[in-house]
């Protein structure tokens, strides 16, 4: 059976993978703006948005990939 974090460590040998991870923390740091001029009845769901990829970073340990391909990135 296939564990999914063996995957994910597998993909942080990669700088591509760094690179989308990245993608993931600007589309975060996006989604953070918007959550500042939304109307009251939007927050919950760009809160879910800021929180999904929250998990995403975390799981792939996004502080890990940036000290690694810091000079590259």
């Amino acid at each position: 059976m296939v564990n999914i974090q063996d995957d994910i460590k597998s993909l942080q040998n990669y700088e591509s993978f760094a690179r989308f991870m990245g993608l993931i923390h600007s589309l975060r740091e996006e989604t953070i703006s918007e959550l500042h001029e939304a109307p009251s009845d939007k927050m919950q769901q760009i809160s879910g948005r800021i929180l999904t990829y929250d998990q995403m970073l975390q799981m792939c340990d996004w502080e890990k990939l940036q000290t690694t391909f810091k000079d590259r990135m």
